[in-house]
């Protein structure tokens, strides 16, 4: 049965992971960040050497989809750290490294044990992708996060979602070279070489002992 992806955290409490960790506690807020955008679900703890490992893959994945020089209207995304820390000193240390941009749930919130079950959340890191109508794209997107960057494992969502408007493209693939700076070579070429050290190196990690696992 689908529902609406809003109604998932209607009647509860989101907190912003700025300085003052503001709170989105009524539902025009609710409504307000999370309507018609797709949300990312990452479930992590701090104790997790594997999601700390994974932390800067997402911040910068999620930082390439929130900037308008990568996509056209970086509001359509959000993502929400689901928290499996054992301490609220944990999930504070955790919130630190992660993108300012997140949203959470309160550590004292049983919501979260709620959202585990829900998207039968066993192992860390899992990023569950949901479209705007509240079904599930991708009940694990780590592996795609990781193996096709943003551009492609972005497209990939955009087209499984069914959000095919203009405004949810990716600027990269516009062809209009005129609207763009002196500097934009440079910094596609860094952000390119940067990426792909990261997923590199995170992938042989992770990739590693998922692998050893399976052959256990």
């Amino acid at each position: 049965m689908l529902f609406i992806m809003v109604d998932l955290f209607l009647d509860r409490v989101l907190v912003k992971n700025n300085w003052d960790q503001d709170e989105l506690n009524t539902e025009r807020e609710i409504i307000g960040t999370l309507e018609n955008r797709i949300l990312m679900l990452f479930f992590a703890c701090a104790g997790c050497e594997k999601c700390r490992e994974f932390v800067p893959i997402l911040n910068d994945f999620f930082k390439r989809l929130k900037d308008p020089f990568y996509i056209e209207n970086p509001a359509l995304l959000a993502l929400v750290y689901i928290s499996l820390d054992q301490t609220e000193e944990q999930q504070e240390k955790f919130l630190k490294e992660l993108h300012k941009k997140s949203l959470f749930v309160a550590f004292e919130d049983s919501y979260k044990k709620e959202l585990q079950a829900k998207f039968d959340v066993i192992n860390v890191p899992t990023v569950v992708v949901l479209r705007p109508d509240g079904s599930v794209l991708s009940a694990n997107a780590v592996d795609d996060i990781c193996r096709l960057g943003a551009a492609d494992c972005f497209r990939n969502w955009q087209e499984g979602a069914e959000l095919v408007e203009r405004s949810f493209m990716l600027n990269e693939e516009y062809d209009d070279l005129n609207l763009r700076s002196a500097t934009d070579p440079v910094r596609r070429l860094k952000y390119k070489t940067e990426d792909d050290k990261r997923r590199k190196k995170w992938w042989d990690f992770w990739g590693k002992g998922k692998y050893e696992e399976e052959e256990d």
